[in-house]
């Protein structure tokens, strides 16, 4: 902008904004003026559009009119919100100096900045999911990236070797803003994101990046949370911390530590099997119809938070998962109620990083108050309970009677939003503070009396005392009787109809008030500041304890989920496979309105690939997703939806389904589909689950034909996967003929004439044929279409019957779709009432021709 060219045109204000702005130039900078927060300039313009707020002008600097929008700083709040969503930082620049002392504009600085990955105010943040802030660096072996929570204090480090895996952690960990290094080749990776931040590469330096930690953790050190070898991912999490730092402007104590994510303590799962299986997102890009909408019943937004995230990390510790298992079914069994109970906590995890932060509201301590009055209840429901893991988390629980009782006496039983206009400390809390309180409410009854009194004295009824900001108090009487006043009177204003007095006698009462009232402002002030000194050293504790809550209300919602929703405990063998015995789709079951049909399934070292035949509509990828789904479930130790559940080892879990083009990156279906096939057979072992659906559909039918082949062929026989492959390639059928460890299933139809009814159940062995065309007729595929598709299709079973091209033995096209023959055709299109005996012979001979 050319306005900043001289400095010294401008008038002091706006060279004081100016020379704060040149230090955020990129971001909007919300200027506090009085009840404002106003911005200027080319960030007028902006946020008029973003905020759809009216822009004005206001007084000229430097010659020009100055460009100007605003927004008052009690709703700032919802404003924040928007341009948060938006993907837009905000720099708060408060007056600090005293307007009593200043020649010139009062000092100002920004005290925090508000962007979209450090946000912990509840009313900017999305209270049932994660908002994460993310840092990634591009080394020569792979990347680094960390990721931080600052609502909670997790702050997670990984080091993803390739581009796929960095893939599947931004698509697992979505984070809300995202710091990346301004030379950072792999763009197409991280592109359409929103929150992206390019930051200087000194911001990445290791040596500041390790002081940095340290300094924050207080280590000499970071040996003792196993990263110091970490190289790409530390340089990530310097660059994260120091950038939070500089949002925050205060000390983070509740961030104490830092832990190293790696691939293998989890079954892995990319980005496209994590949609795919729609797990906290559905493909439309929604919640509903998730895994995460079905199980979530959590009564606290923590648990909510938590559950997800166990979703997205299936862990492999077989002691973690039995914990867990053996907790969900004691709760099942006492039928303990701790929903209630842990209902009433909320959010403490978010209230204690709000006070570590000293952004706590008064209602934040109300309500960690009010969890606390929790903790005796919830300590006592688990009082009896012989699991082991149970009684780990009614010790991690905590009691803080003493926190509690602090509370119970510096709180008011409902406090007001905010500490600004006081009335947050209880009566009874501080001597000094109840003395000045009761001098100022002393002299307001004294100016009730005064009223009266004055009223009675002079018999003027219109005769009131009255208090404004600018004036003070005053005595007013109307128009009409003003002429009755006494000498001592001393007129202060003249209004319409009235005119406003000041005597000796209330001046005196008035200096007295608002001292009082000032001073208890100020002590309230200060000793809800000293409540923050008397609860921070309590923090970790106090961290421990929301974890170990959040934690108890997972458990407990997914043992109210398996009562509700008829699931049953699976058991984690260390042989390889899995056996359901009446396995079900989870969403499915939830969203169908006829009863689910459930199906088995068993996969073993001799029986590890199932080839799916059977009709479009059948049910073939309900029934490979739902095996995939109850691995998972299995995984984060819930409970599964069916009756009986074994389930061996699983390192990874990858899904090849039905894609849609991605054109937005120039990728047909076909390009998608082969990309990532090309994934599941580099990275595939023994121990992985893989669901092949309809490979090879996007191309000529013996190439995608060649291609199914050599795929199943591949897993089969060199990774020795546990593989659902389904197919519309019947000759895929004759695999098990030639391999071991292959075997057939199919979803079966019945035919009625020319409709088809859905069985959506699970048989041994092939389907006897395939339905296309009597699918297309149940869509509603005009008659006359579908009769010239069932000619085409003698065509071209003639030729490939001569031709007999295929790569199994015998021709390739027959069984796709139903045979009827062509001398059934001819003999209906035939009157035989219209033939003379010497064509009824010729037809008869064609007829045997045609067979």
């Amino acid at each position: 902008m050319n306005s900043t060219d001289k400095l010294d045109a401008h008038t002091p204000m706006m060279q004081q904004y100016l020379r704060l702005k040149a230090d955020h130039p990129d971001i909007l900078l919300f200027y506090r003026m009085g009840d404002f927060y106003e911005l200027f300039y080319d960030d007028a313009r902006r946020a008029s559009q973003l905020l759809e707020i009216s822009l004005t002008k206001r007084g000229a600097s430097a010659g020009e009119p100055i460009p100007m929008a605003g927004v008052p700083y009690h709703a700032v709040e919802n404003y924040l919100a928007k341009l948060v969503q938006l993907g837009e930082s905000v720099a708060i620049c408060e007056q600090v100096g005293d307007p009593a002392l200043s020649k010139g504009p009062v000092e100002r600085k920004v005290v925090r900045i508000v962007t979209p990955g450090t946000i912990s105010d509840e009313a900017l943040l999305q209270e049932r999911q994660d908002n994460l802030l993310a840092a990634i660096w591009q080394g020569s072996r792979g990347f680094g990236y960390a990721t931080l929570d600052i609502s909670s204090g997790r702050f997670r480090l990984a080091e993803p070797t390739d581009k796929e895996t960095m893939a599947a952690e931004l698509q697992r960990t979505n984070p809300a803003e995202l710091l990346y290094p301004e030379d950072f080749a792999a763009m197409e990776l991280i592109d359409n994101r929103r929150g992206m931040r390019r930051r200087p590469l000194w911001e990445f330096e290791p040596d500041t990046a390790r002081q940095q930690l340290n300094m924050q953790f207080g280590t000499r050190d970071l040996s003792g949370f196993g990263v110091e070898q970490a190289h790409m991912a530390l340089r990530a999490a310097g660059c994260l911390l120091q950038y939070v730092k500089d949002t925050q402007r205060t000390s983070l104590p509740h961030i104490r530590s830092l832990t190293m994510e790696r691939q293998q303590d989890g079954i892995i799962m990319d980005a496209a099997t994590r949609r795919n299986l729609e797990i906290t997102q559905n493909l439309a890009g929604g919640i509903e119809n998730t895994l995460a909408s079905v199980l979530d019943r959590t009564v606290t937004p923590m648990g909510s938070r938590m559950l997800k995230r166990w979703l997205h990390m299936p862990v492999r510790d077989a002691a973690v998962i039995n914990n867990r298992q053996e907790s969900i079914e004691a709760l099942l069994e006492s039928g303990s109620e701790l929903q209630p109970s842990l209902r009433q906590v909320g959010d403490l995890e978010r209230i204690l990083a709000r006070l570590a932060l000293r952004t706590a509201r008064p209602r934040d301590l109300a309500r960690m108050r009010h969890a606390f009055q929790q903790l005796p209840d919830l300590r006592a429901l688990l009082e009896t309970s012989k699991v082991k893991h149970l009684q780990t988390l009614r010790e991690q629980m905590g009691e803080f009677d003493e926190l509690r009782d602090l509370l119970e006496h510096a709180i008011i039983e409902s406090p007001p939003v905010l500490v600004r206009d006081g009335g947050v400390i209880a009566p009874g809390y501080n001597a000094e503070l109840d003395e000045w309180r009761a001098l100022a409410d002393g002299a307001t009854d004294y100016l009730d009396r005064l009223e009266i009194r004055e009223r009675e004295k002079l018999g003027l009824d219109t005769l009131k005392v009255g208090f404004n900001a600018v004036h003070g108090y005053y005595i007013q009487v109307s128009r009409g009787q003003s002429h009755l006043v006494p000498i001592n009177y001393v007129r202060r204003q003249t209004l319409k109809n009235a005119e406003r007095y000041i005597i000796p006698e209330l001046k005196e009462y008035e200096d007295k008030v608002l001292t009082s009232k000032g001073k208890a402002l100020a002590l309230e002030k200060r000793l809800y500041e000293e409540l923050f000194e008397l609860l921070l050293p309590h923090l970790e504790a106090l961290q421990l304890s929301a974890a170990a809550l959040a934690e108890l209300d997972v458990l407990a919602n997914l043992a109210e989920r398996a009562w509700t929703l008829n699931y049953s405990r699976p058991t984690l063998s260390d042989k390889t496979g899995i056996k359901l015995t009446a396995g079900r789709h989870p969403v499915v079951e939830q969203v169908l309105k006829e009863p689910f049909i459930a199906n088995p399934l068993a996969l073993s070292p001799q029986r590890r690939m199932l080839v799916i035949t059977g009709p479009n509509m059948g049910g073939k990828s309900t029934y490979m997703r739902q095996t995939a789904l109850i691995a998972l479930m299995a995984y984060i130790g819930s409970f599964v939806p069916a009756e009986q559940a074994t389930i061996g080892p699983i390192d990874r879990i990858f899904t090849r389904v039905g894609a849609a083009d991605d054109l937005a990156s120039g990728r047909s279906t076909f390009m998608v589909e082969m990309t990532e096939t090309a994934n599941i057979l580099h990275n595939a072992t023994e121990y992985s689950l893989v669901l092949m659906d309809e490979i090879g559909r996007g191309t000529s039918t013996y190439d995608g034909l060649s291609l199914a082949w050599a795929c199943a062929e591949s897993l089969a026989n060199r990774i020795k996967a546990m593989t659902l492959f389904a197919t519309h390639y019947f000759e895929l059928t004759t695999l098990p003929e030639k391999m071991e460890g292959v075997v057939n299933v199919h979803l079966d139809a019945i035919e009625h004439g020319d409709t088809i009814a859905f069985m959506h159940s699970v048989q041994e062995g092939a389907a006897s044929k395939s339905y296309g065309l009597a699918v297309a007729a149940l869509a509603g595929v005009p008659k006359d279409v579908i009769k010239r598709a069932r000619q085409k299709l003698k065509e071209l079973e003639t030729l490939s019957g001569s031709a007999s091209v295929s790569s199994a033995d015998g021709p390739q096209l027959p069984l796709l779709v139903e045979e009827t023959s062509p001398a059934v055709e001819a003999l209906e299109a035939l009157d035989p009432d219209s033939l003379s005996p010497r064509q009824a012979l010729e037809w008869i001979y064609r007829l045997k021709s045609l067979v």
